[in-house]
């Protein structure tokens, strides 16, 4: 599957509700934030707790053009927290940040519109 930033895309193909399940996505709060220099595209760092049954686990977001740095700690986030960590350059990103394209392409990140408690399951 390829991901795509233009919302034109059609959608892909269709999947069961078991297949859905298999995806944990969890809401945390993003406990510190940094610059990730380093990276091939611009991002940040990220440490997110997704409360005691998940801890606090890192992520790398290319959502540099959208959210300040000093924006981030303390706001909800939402993000697939069982895929296998994967390493991007130097950083082994832990979970997968959700975030949908603005208009230019530019990610924005994805969050309830009123705190929930961090762990919490989308379904």
């Amino acid at each position: 599957m390829h991901l795509t930033h233009d919302p034109s895309a059609p959608a892909v193909d269709p999947i069961g509700f078991d297949d859905f399940l298999k995806v944990d996505i969890r809401v945390g709060t993003i406990v510190a934030a940094e610059p990730y220099p380093e990276a091939r595209k611009p991002a940040y760092k990220l440490l997110i707790d997704f409360g005691p049954a998940i801890g606090q686990k890192k992520s790398s977001a290319q959502i540099t053009e959208n959210h300040a740095l000093e924006d981030l700690p303390g706001r909800q986030v939402a993000a697939v927290v069982n895929f296998p960590p994967r390493q991007i350059g130097k950083f082994m990103s832990e979970v997968l940040t959700l975030g949908f394209a603005d208009a230019a392409g530019a990610v924005m990140l994805f969050a309830p519109d009123k705190p929930v408690p961090n762990g919490s399951r989308l379904f």
